[in-house]
């Protein structure tokens, strides 16, 4: 069962219009969200991440649009489909409802909420060992729109095609400038000692809710350093760990770039203490 602008119908009845502006022309947002044990994850940030894009992206927010409106809807839709897990994988997503061609006519919005079930409950770290390199035939931009979660994801397809296509578990992308700016499917955090370094926004990288779990729990402790700049490289050659980070997975740690190895035991001293911020919260 899907959710489409309220109305819940079974999946195979779901469709969409030609002439839909996310099919055509890439005008739209989506939240992936996890659900776990009755709440969503993060939901607060996930929520406030979509009105600011909504508004960078010029959309018009609906009154009814509250957070507890979309978190009613999602629940909703999570118990029309009497899946028989605690974990699920929600897909919010949000496109403008307007005809006409680049230039919209309105800037009304329509959603539609896609339920999944996820192979694991809680966060862990899984015992495969993750072979990555860097993917060079395109670039991220650096930039405001980069940070958004559009659906216009095609940097991340045909990188994801390259590494199927080179025994490759993942890659990670650059911007125009050369710098690491994220992988293809979640930000990146590279360990050094104590330090811990991840790029700034402004190299492209999107604005991932687990890298703002990740940052908090950095801020709130002192074992760490935590870093904010860009990343060479040069750098993934030299650092103790390196992670890929999402809202789904957590924390996954690199175990290969090319001829360098990784470890993961500050990898699992964060996730530890994420899990620990969730069963708190």
């Amino acid at each position: 069962m899907v959710n489409i602008n309220g109305e819940i119908i079974p999946s195979e009845q779901a469709s969409i219009s030609i002439a839909n502006r996310g099919l055509n022309y890439g005008d739209a947002l989506f939240e992936t969200i996890k659900f776990y044990t009755g709440k969503l994850l993060f939901w607060e940030d996930h929520y406030f991440r979509l009105m600011a894009s909504m508004r960078i992206l010029r959309m018009e927010i609906p009154m009814n649009f509250t957070m507890e409106f979309l978190e009613e809807e999602i629940i909703r839709t999570i118990n029309s489909n009497n899946l028989e897990r605690s974990s699920f994988r929600i897909k919010l997503f949000v496109y403008r409802k307007s005809n006409g061609l680049y230039r919209p006519e309105v800037n009304d919005v329509g959603y539609y909420i896609l339920v999944d079930k996820t192979s694991s409950d809680f966060y862990t770290i899984k015992e495969d060992d993750q072979v990555i390199d860097i993917f060079r035939d395109h670039y991220v931009l650096s930039g405001l729109l980069s940070n958004l979660k559009t659906n216009n994801r095609v940097i991340n397809v045909v990188g994801s095609i390259y590494a199927n296509e080179n025994n490759l578990h993942n890659c990670l992308l650059l911007n125009e400038k050369k710098e690491v700016v994220e992988a293809l499917n979640g930000n990146i955090f590279l360990v050094n000692g104590n330090s811990i370094k991840t790029p700034p926004l402004s190299s492209g990288c999107i604005k991932g809710i687990m890298r703002k779990q990740i940052i908090d729990v950095l801020k709130a402790v002192s074992d760490y350093e935590f870093i904010e700049d860009k990343i060479s490289p040069f750098e993934l050659q030299k650092a103790d760990e390196l992670w890929i980070t999402n809202v789904l997975a957590g924390i996954v740690p690199i175990y290969q770039y090319r001829k360098k190895t990784y470890e993961k035991k500050v990898a699992l001293d964060i996730l530890g203490k994420i899990n620990a911020k969730i069963r708190l919260g």
